[in-house]
């Protein structure tokens, strides 16, 4: 029989770290954990909760290392003869901690008076139950030592107790206090162990994380008299997070049994499918309703509620925040607001933002199988499943017969754009979170898995080989989870994207209260369409250079890269000039007055020639020249480390015509989208900027060709020029180049490559590594290095605004969507962010959380 203690009551203690659980005991989160805070919480919601003590993160730290508490102190509060439950109670539940252990206390005494109580086959069932229990997860003896023994029955019970005695050289322990202190060792033992370190840290948890531990009284669930068993209920459904009671029950039971007795077990709410709680007992369901109801509004959240019924009485064992998946997060979140019981500043805060990027992305159903064949660098979020293309060409001509595919590189390039376009999904064997083949995967929303380990790409053989030796060809049908890395044989469940009534209400919060600007990298109009939809305030990186790669401009191109003078290479570039201010064009009719920054020019040239000779042969036939002028100029291209070489800026001053044409491109398509809408401003930023004079020279042709499209039009406009700040010594000169650009947009991507001297596209082979040893703490193209990167933001912004105080400061690299990035950015004074379409909400949502988590009490961000 449970003996509850009296409303308010203290029981005294000698040791402060064993704390009777009561309205007023001095239990804190941080002390004892977030299981003994929430049974607290229960109590003074006066619900029937289980006498129980609590013993702190100090207690079980001296417990792990041998100084064990007053035993008979701990037993105390529950009378002679208890049978008790250990539960762990870490700060954070998602931290998890060592398995319960029920029934302790179970001995031949009583195992008798419970044979009068419930009757002799249930009592011997826990008798045996917490023998075999106590053996395995107490005193670490192997499970197999019961296999072969009978379940059921007295003759079980003395069998195990044998089996025990052979094992340990020792009887089966019949104290309780014995019983109690191995207990609580073992679980206090457990926790420090490297394995369960290594679990909880990668689940963010501090090295030094404390565990508390609660000690209850059992409520056993099983009786003669009335309605007895347990089970769990929740309001809302942990895959959907819309209102729904759920959770198990089963009759004679105690634990969480009825989670895994499959169809034993009953529903709760009646239901089409088979027998509930609601028709057996409809009074203890009721209360149970009741009492999840209470929960959830005292509570303030979605909760999971473990109870037992003993004899028709409800008890409350325990209380957890309910599980859920990313769209069930936003749904919980937005419901909670609606109803009243939480303020919408407090429900943007209860989401992870990578839960609003799942929602944007099909995935792989989480129940599902897997035939895991290859994992990788998780580039780009969402899944889909398609045939094994292995060129881009053949992407292409599967999206052409309406096949999906995926396309398979060793490393993609600019030439591969139009492939990953026509491809549901990308695979690279090298690459990691900042690879082209992740930057553009994500801008497109296309699942990408970069940087793969345990498939070996055989490009000739269009080829995919396992290390056990299975192959998939080109035609394969193949999954790429891009949200978790995971390369799936075959056609895997896929769940759609939810962008519901929930999800729009919470980027609608995250927009009132979000206190830095957003804007989107965009390329294309499909990208721009896209950032519209969710309220990027404008295009903070337009590539241009992604726009020559269209079949029949790629042959205009590589006709200028041919000509043999300035002449003919203004000819053929002004054959481009329509199709740039078309494209131009049609980005700003899409965002309707919202600013556009347009990066010129930037990549090296090289990167529009063929790299191999049935190319080079075709490239010759196409601009009718003799296959040596095709390799002697490609030749004279090629580059040592081109990244570092002859592009961006340093492309416009050399070849200027390049940069004039785009000029022209951008101002005439300023005038004529003006036509029909807002006026636009557009915004130009220079690339790869490392001088003073290369924006001096740069802007004076601008502003050339500016004041010869007004002359030949009779139209007037503005437009604001601007430097993307790519190289460590831009941030440094950042006071001298900042009277001749109204923006510097740094350009993260390449300024953390060249702050670090390490290749973004090669890093992934060793950066798990680093940060695992701790060289990094985490690798610098995912999240913005503060101390190193940051420091030359940080000088870059402070010596641009000194020189200019209106100075507008942004990044427009991938760490734009980052929450720890957003968060420095915020702190600089930066005036706004720009990343991929797809990664706009996320970075929202984050930047909303980092404005309103100062005015919201810490209980806001963690329940118990």
């Amino acid at each position: 029989m449970l003996r509850p203690l009296p409303k308010g009551a203290a029981v005294q203690q000698d040791d402060p770290d064993i704390t009777p659980i009561t309205q007023t005991a001095p239990v804190a989160t941080k002390t004892h954990g977030g299981r003994a805070k929430c049974l607290q919480r229960l109590i003074r919601l006066s619900l029937p909760v289980p006498r129980t003590t609590a013993l702190s993160f100090r207690a079980v730290k001296r417990i792990a290392e041998g100084e064990m508490p007053d035993i008979d102190e701990i037993l105390a509060p529950f009378g002679k003869d208890p049978l008790l439950c250990v539960r762990p109670s870490s700060e954070d539940p998602d931290w998890g901690g060592p398995s319960a252990v029920l029934n302790i206390g179970m001995n031949d005494t009583t195992h008798a008076a419970l044979s009068e109580r419930i009757g002799e086959e249930p009592a011997t069932r826990l008798y045996i139950r917490f023998v075999r229990s106590y053996a395995v997860h107490v005193e670490r003896l192997d499970p197999d030592i019961f296999e072969d023994l009978p379940s059921t029955g007295m003759e079980a019970l003395q069998e195990s107790f044998r089996a025990y005695q052979e094992e340990t050289e020792d009887d089966f322990p019949q104290d309780p206090g014995v019983q109690l202190a191995a207990v609580l060792k073992s679980m206090a033992r457990a926790w420090r162990g490297t394995t369960a370190r290594l679990l909880r840290q990668a689940k963010g948890a501090p090295a030094d994380a404390g565990l508390g531990l609660v000690v209850e009284e059992m409520a056993l669930g099983l009786g003669k008299l009335g309605e007895c068993g347990s089970g769990v209920i929740q309001l809302a459904s942990s895959s959907t997070g819309l209102p729904r009671i759920t959770g198990r029950y089963l009759s004679q039971s105690q634990g969480r049994e009825a989670l895994q007795s499959g169809s034993r077990s009953l529903y709760l709410a009646k239901d089409s499918r088979g027998p509930s709680l609601e028709e057996l007992a409809p009074e203890a369901y009721a209360t149970l309703v009741e009492y999840a109801e209470l929960m959830r509004f005292r509570l303030r959240e979605e909760m999971q509620c473990e109870f037992t019924i003993e004899n028709g009485n409800v008890h409350v064992l325990d209380g957890v925040r309910a599980s859920r998946t990313s769209r069930a997060a936003v749904r919980m979140a937005v419901r909670l607001a609606e109803d009243g019981i939480i303020p919408r500043e407090e429900a943007l805060c209860r989401v992870d933002p990578r839960a609003l990027n799942e929602m944007l992305h099909r995935q792989v159903d989480p129940e599902a199988a897997r035939d895991l064949v290859g994992q990788g660098i998780a580039a780009s979020p969402g899944a889909a499943t398609g045939r094994l293309c292995f060129s881009a060409a053949a992407a292409q001509a599967a999206a052409a017969r309406g096949e999906p595919c995926i396309l398979v590189r060793r490393e993609t390039g600019p030439e591969d754009i139009r492939g990953m376009h026509a491809a549901v999904a990308v695979l690279t064997e090298r690459g990691g979170a900042t690879s082209h083949a992740a930057v553009i995967g994500r801008g497109l929303g296309l699942p990408c898995v970069v940087g793969v380990t345990g498939l070996t790409f055989d490009m000739k053989a269009s080829q995919l080989v396992t290390s056990d030796g299975r192959r998939f060809g080109a035609g394969t049908l193949m999954t790429v989870d891009g949200s978790h890395g995971d390369i799936l044989a075959g056609e895997a469940p896929l769940l759609e994207a939810s962008q519901d009534a929930a999800f729009q209400a919470m980027l609608s919060w995250a927009e009132e209260f979000c206190d830095i600007g957003i804007r989107a990298n965009a390329d294309t109009p499909e990208d721009a369409l896209v950032a519209r939809k969710f309220h990027a305030q404008g295009i903070g990186l337009c590539r241009t250079e992604h726009m020559f790669f269209e079949p029949g401009r790629l042959t205009v191109m590589r006709e200028m890269i041919f000509a043999d003078g300035p002449d003919d290479r203004r000819t053929a570039i002004e054959r481009l000039l329509p199709m740039q201010r078309a494209d131009f064009t049609e980005l700003f009719r899409i965002m309707e007055g919202q600013p556009v920054c347009i990066r010129l020019f930037d990549p090296p040239l090289h990167e529009f020639l063929p790299t191999d000779r049935a190319g080079m042969r075709e490239l010759a036939e196409s601009l009718s020249r003799p296959l040596s002028d095709i390799t002697r100029r490609t030749e004279q291209l090629t580059e040592y480390n081109p990244m570092l070489g002859m592009r961006g800026v340093r492309l416009g001053i050399t070849v200027p015509e390049i940069y004039d044409m785009q000029a022209r491109a951008i101002f005439e398509a300023t005038i004529a989208a003006s036509e029909q809408g807002a006026p636009v401003v557009p915004e130009i930023m220079i690339p790869l900027v490392s001088a003073r004079r290369e924006v001096e020279l740069v802007k004076t042709r601008v502003d050339a060709v500016a004041a010869a499209v007004r002359n030949e039009t009779g139209r007037d406009f503005t437009y604001r020029l601007g430097v993307m700040v790519e190289t460590p010594r831009a941030a440094l000169r950042a006071g001298e180049i900042a009277p001749f650009a109204a923006f510097l947009s740094f350009g993260t991507n390449d300024l953390t490559q060249m702050t670090y001297g390490l290749s973004r596209d090669d890093a992934g082979k060793f950066m798990s590594e680093y940060v695992k040893q701790g060289v990094f703490k985490e690798d610098p193209f995912h999240t913005l290095d503060h101390e190193g990167v940051g420091e030359l933001l940080t000088i870059g912004a402070e010596r641009g605004r000194a020189a200019r105080p209106d100075l507008v400061l942004s990044i427009c690299g991938e760490h734009g969507g980052n929450a720890e990035s957003i968060a420095f950015c915020r702190s600089a004074g930066f005036d706004y962010v720009s990343c991929s379409p797809y990664r706009v909400p996320v970075a929202r949502l984050a930047a909303a959380q980092l404005n309103v988590r100062p005015t919201l009490p810490p209980r806001a961000f963690k329940t118990s």
